[in-house]
């Protein structure tokens, strides 16, 4: 060695010379770029994270203002449907009315969200309330829950504008029912007024930063309330606003924009009610939800851009004492330390499959001889699943192969979920086919895993309107074998777990099957 470094010298000292500078520059290059990306990489990470959680945190937040609004609603048409029970049970005589002012009182005291409950009869005058004194001649007429109920003859509550009270003077939504004389005619309304203040207290109760909103508002587009609530929340006409609008053709989700009121960016998540028409939307500033991110980012940049700095430094005074004390045999060390280096770690990425994050086919056919192998010498069972999508083409053909691509990573992330094992493996075996090695598992216990599997991606929900289902859905073939050294190989038990696989496709599909007959050749 030591001659062939002599020789190497003495042919061509300068050019060597110059190629190893070369390469050490280019080295130290390319790790100051390489750590700039992977800090680059690492907070953009980070950064989808952040914003992918707050939107989960703002959806379930919405979820739980939509649920309050629901039942807050409901508890007063519970109410408001044993009143006018109650008047047609019991009709208006002052005894009756007065036996009802007394459940009303009960009822306003029960439901803090209550700010009041009123019988009207067919000219809008009150017969009947919740105050301890009744006013004298007030007459709800004119109000637009009374014209509807006088021109609607259907039973259904009735979800009102934001008013304010002429009873309190404060603003309230009322929620009102149709109450008939025995013939079926008009005989009136009985009102709950609840009390929008109830809710500004609940939405007080969540975190959603300086800059964030929540909103309540009609399906016909009219806010109920805000908070924080400014002069003109109440009452104010939504339609063109963009959550109006995405909220009218979905009964939930998530989008970010652009506030064209204060310029502010927010991720807005909204949820319809369940029972009544109204709406809510929880949006929080994206540079909040971003604050501790960005804080995070500057500091480790600056750790990493001084880290380049000492590193960029260090180098290329080594490059410096390079070419003032070259030597060559050193070179060839750290080259061929450094291509050693580079070969395992190509070795590693050449196992796995760069767009599911599994296991690669090599690394399938490697891990499959190996547990065969161990199989043979213990005498144990080793299954194996493979697993198709259903109808891929036509899912690749209606959304576009992003879609797909997007889809097989979803269902990647599935199937790796259900593996219980640190020795299983789940690797791509080709196109949208996954396959699942498990040692020491027999062939019952790979079908409980593979309907596990199959679950997991039928619950996953993908839309897919090429698919019977209307979902996406996945067929899998299972199958088991105690293997015996010079009579079963790996391709048989491949070959029987695709056959398995053709007869989960052919006999419908979204199933699992198995073939029972080979398990019993194999036990």
């Amino acid at each position: 060695m030591n001659n062939q470094l002599t020789s190497i010298k003495q042919a061509s000292p300068a050019p060597k010379k110059r190629s190893l500078n070369l390469l050490a520059m280019g080295f130290v290059i390319f790790v100051c770029v390489s750590l700039i990306c992977m800090d680059g990489w690492r907070s953009w990470t980070a950064r989808r994270t952040q914003l992918r959680e707050m939107e989960v945190s703002t959806a379930n937040t919405a979820r739980a203002i939509a649920q309050h609004a629901d039942d807050t609603i409901k508890a007063a048409d519970t109410a408001l449907l044993g009143i006018t029970e109650r008047i047609q049970v019991d009709g208006t005589s002052p005894a009756a009315l007065e036996r009802l002012h007394n459940l009303l009182v009960l009822r306003t005291a029960e439901l803090s969200q209550l700010k009041g409950l009123f019988v009207l009869d067919e000219n809008g005058r009150w017969l009947v309330n919740s105050l301890p004194t009744m006013p004298s001649n007030v007459n709800n007429a004119d109000r637009d829950y009374f014209i509807y109920h006088r021109t609607h003859e259907g039973n259904s509550t009735y979800l009102g504008s934001p008013i304010l009270s002429r009873s309190s003077g404060i603003w309230v939504i009322t929620l009102s029912r149709r109450i008939n004389h025995v013939d079926g005619s008009f005989a009136g309304v009985a009102l709950a007024s609840i009390d929008i203040d109830y809710f500004n207290k609940f939405y007080d109760r969540f975190n959603i930063g300086k800059a964030g909103a929540i909103v309540l508002v009609s399906n016909s587009g009219t806010m109920i309330t805000r908070r924080p609530l400014l002069p003109d929340s109440i009452g104010k006409n939504m339609k063109t606003t963009p959550v109006f609008k995405e909220s009218s053709t979905k009964a939930t989700g998530s989008f970010t924009v652009k506030s064209s009121q204060d310029g502010v960016k927010r991720l807005n998540s909204f949820q319809r009610l369940d029972k009544y028409p109204l709406f809510v939307s929880a949006a929080v500033s994206e540079d909040e939800i971003l604050a501790d991110w960005m804080t995070d980012t500057y500091w480790h940049s600056a750790g990493v851009g001084l880290l380049v700095i000492i590193l960029s430094s260090v180098g290329f005074y080594l490059i410096g004492q390079m070419k003032l004390r070259f030597n060559a045999e050193a070179e060839l060390i750290r080259a061929r330390d450094a291509m050693i280096d580079l070969n395992k770690t190509l070795e590693r990425l050449s196992l796995q499959d760069a767009l599911t994050e599994l296991a690669n086919r090599r690394n399938f056919d490697l891990t499959l001889e190996e547990e065969f192998s161990r199989a043979i010498r213990n005498a144990s069972s080793l299954a194996l699943i493979m697993i198709d999508v259903d109808h891929f083409k036509q899912y690749n053909d209606l959304y576009g192969h992003a879609a797909g691509d997007e889809c097989l990573r979803k269902i990647s992330q599935a199937v790796k979920s259900c593996q219980n094992r640190a020795g299983d493996l789940t690797a791509r075996y080709g196109g949208e086919e996954l396959a699942v090695i498990l040692p020491t598992t027999d062939v019952e216990g790979a079908i409980l895993i593979a309907e596990k599997i199959r679950q997991a991606i039928h619950n996953l929900g993908i839309a897919h309107a090429g698919n019977e289902a209307g979902i996406v859905t996945v067929s899998a073939g299972v199958e088991a074998v105690t293997p015996v050294r010079n009579l079963h190989n790996p391709v048989e038990l491949i070959e029987a777990a695709d056959n398995a696989l053709y007869a989960a496709k052919k006999s419908g599909r979204d199933r699992v099957c198995s073939n029972i007959n080979l398990v019993r050749v194999a036990s």
